[in-house]
């Protein structure tokens, strides 16, 4: 049967609109599809980008890792040369040694790294008494790294011997900001200790630094001290050196102390003793390390009233912490004391607490928040009681002694007791704890 033409009029708008739209969809699709193309061509594209980049950066740091090696290689073929170096230089120095069947009384070595001038001040001090006694009293000069004109300098002294410590090794420090300088000061102490006591074997070492000048009796007093370490266990060191030893302060050049509190600046120690800190020296801050109790344990340390040392060093590692107001006031002994003829067989342990502790228990006790202007008022030795450590700081201030603490000790300290002179005549003032008169049996 035919279809009328009525039917095909309404059939063509219909295929037409189907047409369309089937075109459109095609168009939609194809506008899709190629935006798709055209984001994976860009993302294609930057993958390259960024494979090229870290090509690039992968090379450079295969560059730099063959440089690192190469420089590896240069630094352990310097390290090789110094130390065949230094052992040049140690097999000549040893040579120079004193060698007439005297036993030396100690090794002295002077610590040195960066400070030409302060170093040549330091030894044209020891060389004024040293030069006399030099089979008793050797001299080394022990200096931490390379500087050129250290080395020169030391070695300008032919009756010297001298020793190069030299690390190439980077520092790590244990906390963030702190100064290097204190782990190559305490690196450089135990290898200087160490070729001493254990290389050259001496039996006693004092320890002096390149920023110090001596007492005409500096070598006398270490003479008679090395009996007192030798006799006397509960002795750690000995030392030279009085923290409240500002002119002001001091009075007796005969006088000598007992302390818990290690003092440094200018010290001995015997080699029994560094056998026993060696293994167990700190990376740094060794001065503090061996002022806690669980290192020196129930031994004390010998001081003088009047330090046979003075530290005329403002710059520094320290970078001239309580120079003006602590160090640059010390008092170094003028006194010539024949120490070989004084009996210093009070400073026992048992003696000296009985003695210690008669002096501070003969003293006026002064009390109240006025004490320390009742104490300039007096004419006899005073004592004056402080709470804790805050209390003694605000005491120590007044007075203008040192305010500082380590490990629950103040400086100078013996059983809690700080004592000094008082406008530097022979009355004493007495600092003590609470718990001072009961350790000293009083």
């Amino acid at each position: 049967m035919a279809r009328s033409p009525c039917d095909l009029r309404f059939l063509l708008p219909a295929a037409a609109a189907a047409f369309i739209y089937i075109q459109v969809r095609l168009f939609t699709t194809q506008s899709h599809y190629a935006d798709r193309l055209a984001e994976a061509e860009r993302s294609e594209n930057q993958c390259t980008s960024q494979l090229k980049s870290l090509i690039d950066q992968v090379s450079m740091q295969q560059e730099k890792i063959v440089a690192l090696e190469e420089m590896k290689i240069r630094q352990d073929e310097e390290r090789a040369h110094l130390k065949i170096l230094i052992q040049d230089l140690e097999t000549r120095s040893v040579q120079k040694l004193p060698n007439n069947n005297v036993v030396p009384l100690a090794a002295v070595v002077i610590m040195a790294c960066n400070r030409p001038d302060y170093l040549e001040r330091t030894v044209e001090s020891i060389l004024k008494y040293q030069t006399s006694i030099a089979s008793k009293f050797p001299l080394f000069i022990s200096q931490d790294g390379t500087n050129g004109a250290v080395k020169k300098k030391a070695l300008d002294y032919k009756q010297i011997t001298y020793m190069q410590h030299v690390d190439l090794e980077p520092v790590q420090t244990e906390r963030p900001g702190e100064l290097t300088a204190y782990y190559k000061i305490a690196k450089h102490y135990k290898w200087a200790l160490d070729e001493l006591f254990i290389k050259h074997n001496f039996a006693r070492v004092v320890i002096l630094e390149d920023d110090m000048e001596i007492a005409p009796d500096f070598f006398d007093y270490f003479e008679a001290a090395a009996k007192l370490l030798d006799n006397d266990k509960t002795i750690m060191a000995v030392s030279s050196w009085n923290d409240n030893g500002q002119k002001q302060f001091v009075n007796d050049p005969k006088a000598l102390y007992r302390s818990d509190f290690f003092p440094g600046l200018g010290w001995m120690l015997t080699k029994s003793t560094w056998i026993e800190l060696s293994p167990k020296w700190p990376k740094a801050y060794w001065d503090d390390w061996v002022r806690l109790k669980e290192v020196h344990g129930n031994r004390q340390f010998i001081r003088p009233e009047i330090c046979r040392t003075y530290n005329f060093g403002k710059h520094g590692s320290s970078m001239g912490q309580f120079f003006e107001q602590y160090l640059e006031p010390i008092k170094l002994n003028d006194a010539h004391i024949d120490w070989n003829s004084e009996d210093l067989s009070y400073l026992g342990e048992d003696k000296f607490l009985t003695k210690f502790g008669k002096e501070v228990a003969s003293a006026t006790p002064l009390h109240g928040s006025d004490a320390v202007l009742k104490a300039h008022n007096m004419a006899a030795d005073v004592r004056i009681q402080y709470n804790d450590q805050e209390d003694f700081e605000r005491i120590a201030r007044q007075f203008g002694i040192f305010e500082e603490w380590k490990d629950g000790i103040p400086r100078t300290a013996y059983k809690g007791v700080v004592v000094f002179r008082y406008n530097s005549s022979s009355r004493r003032i007495f600092l003590v704890s609470s718990d001072s008169l009961r350790q000293l049996g009083l």
